[in-house]
Order: C-alpha cells, then structure tokens, then sequence
C-alpha cells in the first residue's frame, strides 16, 4: 500500500522483529503496536547477501493480519540476492513496503516498477561503505531509501559515527516526499543525532525488543523521535 501521510511527515520508531522473542513474537508486536508503533520493520536475510539466515514470505503472512488490523505499515527489507525472485511472494504475504538494496539489484529502476506494480510501496537500500552516488536515479523512483548504519547482516551491532554524515548528504539530496529511514545500533544515544540529520524512520531492534519492557521503551525512542524532528518536509 502506498505511505500514508502521517507517516511521511512525523518521525517513526520502527520496532524490527528481528530482536524479537520468536516464541513470542505475536504478543510483542501486538504489544508494541499498542503502545503506538505505526511501522514494524522485517529483516529478510538469505545468508548469501548477508551471513546470517532469517525469515521468509510465511511470517510475514503471519504478521500482516494483526498489523493491518491496527493501521500500521509492514516495512520488509531484503536484504537478499536476487529480490526480482521473490518480490511476488513477500507482496503476497502482506508486505505494505519493499526495499531492496542497490548492492544486488544489477536493474534497479525495473525492480522498483515491479515492487509498485504489485502494490506495495518502493524502497531502496545502501550498505555504509557503498558510495552515495550509487544510487542514482534511484532516489527519484523510491518511495523511501533506507540507509544502513552497520554492516547488515546482525542485529545488535554498534552504530557506526560516520553515518549520521551519511544521512546528513542524503537527505539533502532526497526529493520532496521519498522517506529516510536509517536502520543499525538505533537507540537513546544515537537517534537524535540522525534525527537532526534529517531522517524520518528509526529502525529499532534491540533497542526495543532487547529491553525488560520493550512498549515503555518503543514510547521513549518515540517520544525522543519526535521532541528532534521533523527535519525535512
């Protein structure tokens, strides 16, 4: 489905999954929707891109119920080999939004058309040490590009300084409309320096989930998101 406005234009903790507790996994996102998230983040890995192997199209269609049920966005990143293979699937599933990073896609603006034409909306990934001008074009067809501040691959990794630069460049470069979301060692000490960078979207895994009360701090990282932005319109 395409980005609601509200969306856009106030900043967005987003809780990824991938921190979750998976024997638990309905209760925490239910829990962390209550307490307010609009955007649950899903970490795709094929441990080929990306050394580690995670989730697929099935708990994706597992969660989409109970996150449309509550009018939040169901944010899926690829971070996959090969995406065109399985752009169907994930959409299929539920998948409100797709990104794919630039790394993999050899064509990239067809991907982008395909990911729209199955109705989700588009987004577009770049790992720390790809140069910002890979992307391109690209910035003009996505619906929002995701700027990873770690090396991805692991959740719980630190966040590496240079990306709030990173972000700083990119947004600047962004046009009116195309979100910025940021996802790796998102947290207390980190978020407001990207936020005052200009990005829109927090990616949030084991800031969240990794915490005694993963609601009560979903609230602090959002209550934090918004007291330092917006800073783009």
């Amino acid at each position: 489905m395409a980005i609601a406005p509200e969306l856009r234009l106030t900043p967005q903790v987003a809780p990824s999954i991938l921190s979750a507790d998976f024997c638990r996994l309905g209760e925490q996102v239910d829990a962390v929707i209550a307490a307010g998230a609009r955007l649950l983040h899903v970490d795709v890995m094929d441990g080929h891109f990306v050394p580690n192997i995670t989730i697929g199209p099935l708990v994706v269609s597992a969660l989409a119920p109970r996150v449309h049920a509550a009018g939040a966005f169901l944010d899926v990143h690829l971070m996959i080999s090969r995406p065109d293979f399985y752009l169907q699937d994930f959409a299929s599933a539920g998948a409100d939004g797709i990104s794919v990073h630039v790394e993999a896609c050899p064509h990239l603006h067809r991907t982008l058309d395909e990911i729209r034409r199955l109705g989700a909306s588009a987004g577009v990934a770049i790992n720390p040490a790809t140069d910002l001008s890979c992307l391109g074009e690209a910035i003009h067809l996505a619906d929002y590009v995701l700027l990873m501040s770690v090396d991805p691959g692991f959740g719980g990794q630190q966040f590496i300084p240079r990306s709030v630069e990173r972000a700083r460049r990119l947004s600047a470069l962004l046009p009116s409309g195309v979100a910025l979301e940021i996802d790796g060692g998102i947290g207390r000490s980190s978020l407001g320096a990207v936020a005052h960078a200009g990005v829109d979207w927090f990616v949030a895994g084991s800031a969240v989930f990794g915490a005694p009360d993963p609601s009560s701090e979903f609230r602090a990282l959002q209550s934090l998101a918004e007291q330092a932005g917006p800073f783009r319109v």
